[in-house]
């Protein structure tokens, strides 16, 4: 009886600790985010998990596992003693590799958790200094390929896209990118005013104008169909309340200003950091070490700018209900609805 009782009591003071093995973890919700959206600081930590690099090298197995472990939530068949910050991790696992539409694997630099690591290359490129009339194309060229592709992988696959829009944009983005830096290399090159040293400095700050135009017209390009169409509007309960073309504007605005705001710390910051780290003595002695420090610095800036950037607005939008069409206001009797602003 007391070897019973024993029993007993370890096996209720295993499950304590492992229910307390979490207890700064919120409890589990499938399918929303584990920080409040409602705050600045609570989205940036949400999109701190998504853009986690670490979930590159999620093996296969673990993987599986993931997905097991959230079907076993959802269908209440989950095993004794797993705990809150175990599940919130499987969640994380599964958003950051699989498409929550199609449920496919999305290739892996073109993950947002791989965009800082396979992006920051092309940022050092971008901001190379010396540039040639080629190679300014070339840079501009790849960013833009490597943004189109993020965007495509991880695009809202719920209603059919055709290619064709993807094209479109994908040649926007890149024409635009193309013609403002190179016109703006051109006016630097034909400056007689500015001394050499200022004409490299000057060079150095032409991508960001270049790169934030091109992501505005890629934005609006590739989503110019939720403009004509609306994007759809729901209640506090998560009932569709209607599609509204004036919640798509905000939408687009929103998106847009956010792609403005992502370049401006990565190509403005690190050039302004190398012009001072250029006139070290450790870096005048060592001009080898040039472009790794700058590529320090790139990745520093990026890792920044990213979960900052994508943090300025909640993905799940809220808008008066007044301020839409009047046949969507007369529709519900909520005072506001929220609509999907997308990444």
């Amino acid at each position: 009886m007391a070897d019973t009782a024993t029993t007993a009591s370890a096996a209720a003071a295993a499950a304590a600790s492992a229910a307390n093995a979490s207890t700064d973890a919120p409890p589990f919700q499938l399918g929303k985010p584990r920080f409040q959206q409602t705050s600045f600081y609570g989205r940036f930590r949400h999109f701190l998990d998504i853009i986690d690099p670490r979930t590159l090298f999620v093996t296969e197995r673990r993987l599986r596992e993931a997905v097991q472990l959230l079907e076993d939530y959802k269908h209440g068949t989950l095993r004794p003693g797993v705990t809150n910050e175990q599940l919130w991790s499987a969640q994380k696992i599964k958003q950051a590799i699989l498409h929550p539409d199609t449920n496919e694997k999305i290739f892996m630099p073109f993950r947002m958790s791989g965009y800082i690591p396979f992006g920051t290359p092309i940022v050092v490129g971008l901001l190379l200094p010396n540039q040639t009339l080629a190679s300014t194309v070339f840079w501009q060229w790849l960013n833009q390929s490597h943004n189109a592709c993020v965007n495509y992988a991880n695009r809202n696959a719920t209603k059919p896209s055709p290619a064709s829009k993807f094209i479109q944009g994908y040649l926007g983005a890149v024409i635009s990118a193309v013609s403002i830096a190179v016109g703006l290399n051109v006016l630097v090159q034909k400056a007689n005013k500015f001394t050499p040293a200022t004409r490299l400095l000057v060079q150095r700050f032409v991508p960001f104008p270049a790169v934030a135009s091109a992501n505005v017209c890629n934005v609006v390009l590739m989503r110019y169909g939720e403009l004509e169409e609306g994007i759809d509007v729901l209640d506090g309960d998560g009932n569709l309340v209607g599609s509204s073309k004036i919640a798509a504007r905000h939408a687009l605005l929103e998106t847009a200003l956010t792609r403005v705001a992502l370049p401006m710390p990565i190509l403005v910051l690190p050039p302004a950091i190398m012009s001072m780290l250029e006139k070290t003595a450790l870096l005048q002695a060592r001009p080898r070490l040039l472009l790794p420090v700058q590529s320090l610095v790139c990745l520093a800036a990026f890792g920044l700018a990213l979960p900052l950037a994508i943090s300025l607005f909640p993905q799940m939008s809220e808008i008066e209900t007044t301020q839409l069409e009047p046949e969507i206001a007369r529709a519900t009797s909520s005072r506001t609805v929220v609509y999907n602003k997308g990444l």
